[in-house]
């Protein structure tokens, strides 16, 4: 986190967490939700909340991480368009009253020694497709050069369909942010630049570069 500026997203795989936004309408954002799936620092939570300006709820196992996000990373406390759901992940988003309501869903769920991803089942990856609006979108944050990403993939494919899938390439640490769509689309490139242009302006981030390193998995 910046001291000076705590809501912004610093890592490059952080900022890719955002990519959904390539695929609605830049005036609908607000009106949408997000959910994520292990709060971390609360970069995305205090982004979507603060900068984007939508609806989002944060899914947290360990009060701990939550107390540090709210005493030393500037997680504001729980209001009307945020809030923090401390349980288990897997066990959340099977509660019926999410069905269907999340428009952006990012799953970043490792345990304390990174190895691989805690959450990452065929039946889990079910359950996240089943939490998406039909323009719904889920981001994954995946060690693309760990032996696990292609099983982790696989897995994703077979939730949402080889043809909703997209993924970056890796950043130089190896995170591997793939992208499954609740409904497959395949935007024109002219249109995924003219969001590009409008994300970057409105909210700071590097979507021009995105448009260039970001690929449907089937071609």
């Amino acid at each position: 986190m910046l001291m000076d500026a705590p809501t912004v997203l610093f890592h490059e795989y952080i900022q890719r967490m955002m990519a959904w936004l390539l695929f609605v309408e830049p005036d609908s954002v607000t009106k949408r939700q997000a959910m994520q799936l292990g709060l971390g620092a609360g970069s995305l939570t205090k982004f979507c909340h603060k900068e984007v300006r939508m609806k989002t709820v944060a899914i947290e196992l360990n009060p701990q991480v939550l107390a540090a996000c709210r005493g030393w990373f500037k997680l504001p406390a729980d209001n009307t368009r945020m809030q923090v759901v401390l349980n288990d992940a897997a066990l959340e988003i099977q509660n019926s009253k999410w069905w269907g309501t999340i428009d952006a869903l990012q799953v970043d769920l490792y345990d304390h020694e990174a190895a691989a991803p805690v959450l990452d089942s065929l039946p889990f990856y079910n359950h996240c497709k089943r939490l998406l609006t039909p323009e719904g979108c889920m981001t994954v944050n995946l060690f693309g050069r760990a032996s696990s990403f292609a099983r982790s993939v696989e897995k994703i494919s077979a939730a949402f369909g080889a043809d909703a899938v997209w993924a970056f390439k890796p950043t130089r640490e190896g995170n591997t942010v793939v992208l499954a769509q609740c409904t497959p689309n395949r935007p024109k490139r002219e249109v995924l630049e003219a969001r590009a242009e409008i994300i970057q302006t409105q909210w700071g981030l590097p979507a021009a570069k995105w448009v260039r390193v970001f690929k449907p998995m089937l071609k």
